[in-house]
């Protein structure tokens, strides 16, 4: 199964503010971290940049979180939820390169609800696809990074973000040959 490049491309992205808060320094703690979070996921909205729109991306970022270990009922409230508080209108827009698009924000809704929508819309395709199992946390026992697994069989077990696979598996190299050596 596969989503549209939209919708992975909107996963990505959750998955990515996700782990900007399993690190050591929470990466979202000043407007000037959130300035470059977005500029890194090549996200357009109008913009505050203050206080309160950093605490409320903070405030979508555990909500959001709260959604990747979810049962399915529990994962369609909260998307549910995000919906209404975000105030979603989808509508079909227009894009130059690519036709139509489906978007459930206008260009000048706030910061919040534009991403939020976002998000719940590409949470909503995977209810949908029944692939909430595609959403995990890396399976190494120093991280917690939550990640997206787009693989066919839907094995991926590791984030992208370290060298956690990497990590495992020379650690368990390391204890076969210790038993073997014993």
């Amino acid at each position: 199964m596969t989503f549209t490049p939209d919708i992975e491309a909107s996963l990505k992205v959750i998955v990515n503010l996700l782990n900007t808060e399993v690190q050591i320094v929470d990466m979202l703690s000043s407007v000037a971290d959130l300035d470059e979070f977005l500029d890194s996921q090549h996200f357009t909205a109008d913009r505050a940049h203050n206080q309160a729109e950093l605490r409320s991306i903070r405030q979508l970022r555990s909500q959001l979180k709260s959604i990747w270990t979810a049962s399915e009922e529990d994962a369609v409230f909260r998307v549910n939820q995000i919906l209404r508080t975000a105030n979603a209108q989808p509508q079909l827009i227009k894009s130059p390169k690519r036709g139509y698009k489906l978007h459930a924000t206008t260009t000048s809704s706030p910061l919040y609800d534009r991403f939020a929508v976002n998000a719940a819309m590409a949470l909503a395709e995977v209810i949908l696809a029944d692939g909430l199992e595609r959403l995990r946390i890396c399976a190494s026992t120093d991280c917690k990074n939550a990640l997206l697994d787009l693989s066919r069989n839907r094995s991926k077990l590791y984030c992208d973000a370290g060298n956690c696979a990497n990590r495992e598996h020379v650690r368990a190299y390391r204890a076969r040959k210790a038993s073997v050596g014993r």
